[in-house]
């Protein structure tokens, strides 16, 4: 195996890696020649595979016009234009687009514009934040205070803005028996309305959420009426509602926001990841029009900015990224496969003595591992499933996106399992049938 010995890059871990050379649709291929199916697309980026043609000649022309030009001084033809088709499929309401070059600048973008407009709507005691516990919204200083990640977020506590987190919308977890799905989600919706009237409704801002949670929980959907529940809470104490879809969206859940299944607007959206599909670092916060326009007719400038801003290569890459996703109907194909790998799931693991749950909307599906079916005891932390699990995995040659952590941040095991979008039927069979695999030699 072609590893790593000596390298002067500062990687995420001390971890010895394989090195990438090429790819292939749902492959990646290593020095070795080793085939690797992408089970997870890294994290849940590379939708349209690795070897897009579409996408690789609109970069290709872009960076042989103009491959970069300052925001402060110019627009570019691939920002108007990844602009207006963004906002022509956005929910009602959302009217402008704000480029960034990834999910967590974009969840930073989003709280500092959630200020500002309460600055310019003469409510400057609202700049407290309500999210969720087993969230998780980006890794810059403003994004991990938001999340809920226990684990990214213990070392740095001295240095994270006051957030205050109430109960994730997560079935598996969190209903009681004698308790309808319905109810449930009412029950953890409330505990929004709690918050704010114990922080006080003067004082609070923004919630912030997953339509369906992805690291952190592993693919948890809220259940039906939950989401509506939250917007009428936020419309009553006027509190923005900021969703973030940098993992669940542009497709991924089978829209291409994943709001549009709960049937709400948001007032605020972040998205990423399937953005730029991986040809691109690429991301974009967008806003209503009211929000907007307070500004703009106040004090007329958002006090925010970043330099790669609607970069017009990346603009490039992720427009014909998303043309792409709506011109060969890749989003109804995501419905489509879905099922088809939940199925497959189901029938593989549906059984597993230390399966607790199979879940998940889409492309975008987990596996929650349990010591105990029965009771959903978790395994013991220390023995590091995650971490085993990738290894036997890639063992396999498949890729997938592990998680600890997961029932309340310091236990609990999950697999999240979010294939390209052109995944095929007999790809599909291949993940599951390396992934069964891949648990016997871990679990057996």
């Amino acid at each position: 195996m072609t590893q790593t010995p000596g390298t002067h890059v500062f990687g995420r871990s001390n971890a010895t890696l394989r090195r990438a050379v090429s790819g292939e649709g749902c492959y990646i291929i290593d020095a070795d020649g080793t085939r690797f199916l992408d089970g997870c697309c890294g994290a849940a980026v590379s939708c349209l595979g690795h070897s897009d043609a579409s996408v690789r000649a609109a970069m290709h022309a872009q960076i042989d016009a103009l491959a970069y030009a300052h925001t402060g001084y110019f627009t570019s033809g691939p920002a108007e234009d990844l602009a207006d088709l963004l906002i022509d499929h956005a929910p009602d309401g959302i009217e402008k687009v704000y480029f960034l070059s990834g999910g967590s600048e974009a969840m930073e973008t989003a709280l500092k514009l959630a200020r500002q407009y309460m600055v310019e709507t003469g409510q400057p005691g609202r700049h407290k934040i309500i999210a969720r516990r087993q969230s998780y919204h980006g890794n810059t200083l403003g994004a991990l205070a938001v999340g809920g990640n226990a684990a990214r977020r213990e070392k740095y506590q001295p240095l994270l803005v006051e957030t205050s987190h109430i109960s994730p919308c997560f079935e598996y977890r969190g209903r009681a028996d004698d308790e309808s799905a319905f109810d449930y989600g009412q029950r953890v919706a409330n505990e929004l309305e709690a918050e704010i009237q114990r922080l006080g409704p003067e004082t609070v801002m923004a919630f912030v959420a997953e339509p369906v949670v992805g690291a952190t929980a592993g693919a948890v959907p809220p259940v039906d009426g939950y989401f509506k529940r939250i917007r009428e809470i936020c419309d009553q104490y006027g509190i923005l509602l900021i969703l973030d879809e940098v993992m669940c969206g542009m497709g991924r859940t089978g829209t291409l926001f994943a709001c549009e299944q709960e049937g709400i607007t948001p007032d605020i959206v972040v998205i990423a990841k399937g953005l730029g599909a991986g040809y691109v670092p690429i991301g974009a916060m967008l806003c209503s029009g009211t929000i907007y326009n307070t500004i703009s007719k106040g004090s007329g400038a958002f006090e925010h900015g970043h330099t790669y801003q609607a970069h017009p290569t990346a603009a490039a890459g992720a427009l014909a990224v998303v043309r792409a996703m709506l011109d060969r109907d890749l989003i109804p194909r995501v419905r489509e496969q879905g099922a088809k790998l939940d199925a497959a799931l189901q029938v593989e693991f549906g059984q597993h003595p230390h399966v607790g749950d199979i879940r998940g909307r889409g492309l975008f599906r987990a596996i929650e591992l349990v010591e105990d079916r029965a009771t959903k005891t978790p395994f013991d932390p220390a023995r590091k499933l995650g971490t085993a699990i990738k290894a036997a995995a890639m063992e396999e040659g498949l890729m997938i996106y592990p998680g600890s952590g997961t029932a309340d941040g310091m236990r609990g095991d999950h697999i999240l399992i979010a294939p390209p979008f052109i995944i095929s039927d007999d790809q599909i069979d291949e993940l599951t049938q390396k992934l069964s695999r891949a648990l016997t030699r871990v679990l057996a």
